[in-house]
């Protein structure tokens, strides 16, 4: 099965719908993204992109929500606090990483910190 995302006009994620594989073969009987998103746009018009459940392309698995970037060719998570900032493979990262010592720790933002979690 093939996973398709809708996408508002800020390449916002709005639904994500599966898609029988039958339905994304080119003539040559090869799958394509072209034909699935030819196939959704002939059901609900509007922009579509292609997911991956694995994530084995465009980083990660499309959710309500998330956004499309093109210059990452990837999916991307609402960002999780302002503080936050975007690397190359899609992910937020916070300005000061988290400590590794094994401990549960949450973010801080108004002090921009992790604080040890209470256990």
């Amino acid at each position: 099965m093939a996973h398709f995302a809708q996408l508002d006009e800020n390449s916002i994620v709005t639904q994500v719908i599966v898609v029988n594989n039958s339905d994304c073969l080119d003539a040559n009987g090869q799958e394509s993204e072209a034909v699935g998103i030819a196939f959704c746009q002939g059901l609900f018009g509007g922009t579509w992109k292609q997911t991956s459940y694995n994530a084995n392309f465009r980083k990660h698995y499309a959710g309500i929500g998330y956004r499309y970037d093109a210059g990452l060719d990837s999916f991307v998570p609402p960002q999780p606090y302002p503080s936050w900032t975007l690397d190359a493979d899609a992910n937020w990262q916070p300005p000061v990483p988290m400590p590794t010592d094994g401990g549960m720790y949450n973010w801080n933002e108004s002090t921009l910190t992790w604080e040890q979690a209470a256990v």
